[in-house]
């Protein structure tokens, strides 16, 4: 179980020397302040003997109303850690540095009153990654959707069964599974739960981590379209996934991490069209699919506790050369040296609806 962060454990680090590079590589919609800014985000942990294991480093993008950015890349690159930043969920040995401006609000320096009482559920929405551990044990997921309308949206007591209905159908919950317990629910029922309760709110940001687990492809289709629903309604959505075919349907911009940092970050239709990925790993990723070439990466992601001074990916990549001893900053939506030339025009445009980013596992497959 996580617990809310120690605020006063900061990291120090260098100053924001990257961040008009990565602001011309995340445009927002003209002449909108965007819902969620994030400059130079890093997220650190203590560990025994005074060693740190750094699990994301410099994450910069802005997030406008009615945007999904999708997030992907390999378990472990730091997605869900960088959610759980953004939402003051990190465990205590946690140090956090740069920022992620909500509107008047600092993320990352919020009190825990603050995000308990204005952030979370109200201005921002979470479909987690274990729901079946957010959802309360004691209680009916019923009775959990009613609280959660009565507070959040002032739903009167005449109403407020009605209003739960509602809320289940949105995410394709069964109304007639209302009265259970979580441990009564699959795998699949209790994420459904998870994203009804995240919906309730219509907070103006709903991140969404790996909310397809456990879901059929019928399902998965229903729950992404009802989250662009939320979109298209003036929300933004961080969409934090492994399914690739979930990202295409929904996503406006694709974010790619690797070993802690974003690596690319780029329009949807042009990641998944043409002209593709830029980076290195990004076009892995679309490879490794069985309707593209099927290849997986070679080599394993290097330990976060001991990652190279350079390029993270130099090890795995074919294309690296002794300036990827350094480090490459995010320009113009590429974190790379020397990206190659842009997937073929020959290869799909298209992800097959049942295929997701292969993981560790499938990479040493």
């Amino acid at each position: 179980m996580t617990t809310p962060r120690n605020t006063a454990a900061q990291v120090t680090g260098p100053a924001d020397a990257t961040a008009e590079n990565a602001a011309a590589s995340a445009p927002t919609a003209p002449d909108t302040a965007p819902v969620l800014s994030v400059r130079a985000l890093s997220v650190r942990f203590r560990m025994r003997g005074d060693r740190y294991i750094t699990a994301v480093a410099d994450a910069h993008f802005d997030l406008p109303a009615g945007e999904c950015l999708a997030l992907v890349g390999e378990s472990g690159c730091g997605k869900s850690v960088l959610a759980s930043a953004l939402l003051g969920l990190l465990p205590g040995n946690a140090q956090t540095a740069g920022s992620a401006r909500l509107g008047d609000i600092d993320l990352l320096t919020a009190d825990e009153r603050t995000l308990a009482r204005t952030v979370r559920g109200r201005r921002v929405g979470l479909v987690p990654q274990s729901p079946a551990a957010h959802l309360t044990p004691v209680r009916t997921v019923g009775a959990q959707l009613e609280e959660t309308l009565r507070e959040l949206t002032g739903t009167r007591k005449q109403d407020v069964r009605k209003a739960a209905h509602a809320a289940a159908e949105r995410a394709a919950f069964p109304v007639d599974h209302l009265d259970r317990y979580p441990h009564e629910l699959s795998g699949g029922l209790a994420q459904r739960a998870a994203t009804a309760l995240a919906l309730v709110g219509d907070a103006p940001l709903l991140l969404a981590d790996e909310p397809t687990t456990g879901l059929d492809r019928d399902l998965v289709d229903r729950t992404v379209d009802e989250l662009r629903r939320h979109v298209d309604a003036g929300h933004a959505l961080l969409l934090i996934t492994h399914d690739l075919a979930a990202a295409e349907r929904i996503a406006d911009r694709v974010a790619v991490m690797y070993a802690g940092r974003i690596v690319e970050l780029t329009d949807a239709a042009s990641f998944f069209g043409e002209p593709g990925p830029s980076h290195p790993y990004a076009r892995g990723l679309l490879n490794a699919l069985p309707e593209r070439e099927f290849t997986p990466i070679p080599g394993m992601p290097p330990e976060l506790g001991d990652l190279p001074t350079g390029c993270a990916f130099a090890a795995r990549c074919t294309h690296a050369t002794e300036a990827c001893a350094e480090q490459p900053e995010l320009v113009r939506g590429v974190a790379c040296h020397h990206p190659p030339t842009p997937l073929s025009a020959t290869v799909s445009a298209t992800v097959p609806a049942a295929v997701s980013v292969p993981d560790e596992e499938s990479a040493r497959a």
